[in-house]
């Protein structure tokens, strides 16, 4: 699915896997505890290597078959298992890496409001980009659709940033995300 228009928020659901969404598979995930309610969404930025769009590292890097080919950045991080629920790219393609019932490991040391270990009750979505240049129509377009099926389904009470769960060791969405674009405006 490349076209974000043709992202439908009312997509049935299969076991956490949004079937809107290309599905792909990363190994980095693991249950999460018993009893957890999912009611947190964490947008995070990236690019691989930072500031390069459109190739196949993001994904590699979830999938834990990142080549980093020469390249000090992508040797720096090859070795880490890191995942993410969902990965936005620039032209509003939606790819799923991650169960949302399950617990991806995209927000590391993190708290929300006193809650620690945010990855156990929030759902991760990756969006193609960094804190320099600004995030397209299309991923604005794309990312209301999948907020509104992601609430529909979870309990949501707050869409947040990295920057927020992680102050002061992460920057992302960064200065560049426009919270205004989004449709229904959300506790961050």
């Amino acid at each position: 699915m490349s076209n974000a228009l043709a992202i439908d928020s009312t997509a049935a659901w299969d076991a956490g896997w949004w079937l809107a969404a290309e599905r792909r598979y990363s190994p980095n995930f693991n249950a999460r505890p018993e009893g957890t309610t999912v009611d947190l969404v964490v947008l995070h930025h990236i690019s691989l290597p930072p500031g390069v769009f459109g190739g196949d590292e993001v994904a590699a890097f979830f999938e834990n078959r990142l080549n980093p080919s020469g390249n000090a950045e992508l040797e720096a991080i090859a070795h880490l298992q890191v995942s993410a629920h969902f990965f936005l790219r620039r032209g509003g393609l939606l790819q799923q890496f991650v169960s949302c019932d399950d617990r991806a490991w995209q927000a590391g040391v993190s708290c929300w409001h006193g809650r620690h270990t945010c990855n156990d009750y929030s759902i991760g979505i990756e969006i193609e980009g960094d804190a320099v240049q600004p995030f397209t129509a299309a991923q604005y377009t794309a990312l209301d659709p999948l907020l509104a099926a992601i609430a529909a389904r979870y309990p949501v009470r707050a869409v947040t940033t990295h920057s927020e769960i992680a102050a002061g060791r992460k920057v992302d969405p960064g200065p560049t995300f426009d919270f205004s674009r989004l449709a229904r405006r959300w506790a961050v």
